[in-house]
């Protein structure tokens, strides 16, 4: 288990020099983004508003996506999810 997240975070640093803009990308940019990535950056306020709302669909879907792994309200006791969960019980 530790090998495996040793691995992920070595591929994980290995990559952050790349995330970030160079000197090139980063005077093409707009001020909010300066720094953070590459290319030129939103050129238009069209470009912003679908940022935006990306970023809001993306947020939305994360925070159902973990409400519904932790409380999934399934009481059937018929239920698969059940059937994995016995198994791990009983192992």
């Amino acid at each position: 288990m530790k090998t495996k997240i040793i691995v992920s975070l070595l591929f994980v640093f290995a990559f952050v020099s790349q995330t970030f803009a160079c000197e090139v990308c980063e005077g093409q940019q707009p001020k909010i983004l300066k720094g953070s990535v590459h290319g030129p950056g939103p050129e238009s306020s069209v470009d912003f508003i679908i940022t935006i709302s990306a970023v809001i669909i993306v947020l939305f879907t994360l925070i159902l996506s973990i409400k519904y792994l932790v409380k999934p309200g399934e009481k059937n006791p018929d239920h698969i999810k059940n059937i994995v969960l016995e198994q791990n019980l009983e192992s």
